[in-house]
């Protein structure tokens, strides 16, 4: 049976990419919740994450003796050792894409991912307002996104990015939960695809999850002093 290590379901993001690909795609594994309690070289989470992977971060994948690293390495193998689920686009032009377009999300988005990390438990439209004010850089991240979500949901006709469901709508996943939850200003069909990617079965049980957690990390949110009551 696989096993995905991940952190705190309201925070981490990149855990939750491959999490939402096993669970969408029906691929069984088994959770190993990694709770955030800091991140210095001493925690409990970098002690647990250190003794499974060199890199030290998660998710990680393990599969018997291998380990996998990193979001898109898994996505990866998950692609290569389920080929029966379509994980990528069958089309090459179209998989090729696909595969820009997450490995610019792995890389790019800097300033969109600095300045808006996920809070899937929090309603911070008042924070997002002050940063789509003040922070050109995301506005320049936003209008990069609406772009390339507006070009392949017209292209492909939706629902998703390649119409069915692949790799890249559970890569950009996390960021469709950042859109919602500091109610960033975004076209209606770009409003309507971040709306049926949060309905996806697998998304929504991410979220309940991340919802049930209750986990307040004060170092995850130094815009707010104190949980949600």
């Amino acid at each position: 049976m696989l096993q995905l290590h991940i952190g705190s379901k309201n925070y981490s993001s990149w855990s939750m990419r491959p999490w939402v690909l096993l669970r969408q795609a029906g691929i069984a594994f088994d959770e190993v919740l990694v709770r955030f309690d800091s991140f210095a070289a001493d925690s409990q989470f970098k002690r647990s994450i250190n003794a499974i992977s060199p890199a030290g971060k998660v998710p990680v994948l393990v599969d018997g003796a291998l380990v996998v690293w990193d979001s898109l390495a898994i996505a990866e193998y998950l692609a290569e050792t389920h080929a029966d689920k379509r994980l990528w686009p069958g089309d090459p032009h179209q998989r090729a894409r696909a595969r820009s377009i997450c490995a610019e999300m792995h890389s790019g988005f800097t300033a969109l991912r600095r300045h808006c990390p996920m809070n899937i438990e929090a309603r911070l439209a008042d924070t997002g307002a002050l940063i789509w004010r003040d922070q050109a850089a995301v506005r320049s991240d936003m209008q990069r996104l609406v772009q390339m979500w507006s070009a392949l949901l017209q292209e492909h006709g939706g629902p998703l990015l390649f119409g069915a469901f692949s790799i890249a709508d559970a890569y950009f996943a996390p960021m469709c939960m950042r859109l919602a939850s500091y109610a960033l200003p975004v076209p209606p069909p770009i409003a309507d695809y971040v709306q049926r990617v949060q309905a996806l079965p697998g998304v929504r049980a991410w979220i309940d999850g991340a919802l049930a957690e209750k986990d307040f990390r004060d170092f995850e949110e130094p815009y707010r002093l104190r949980p949600i009551p």
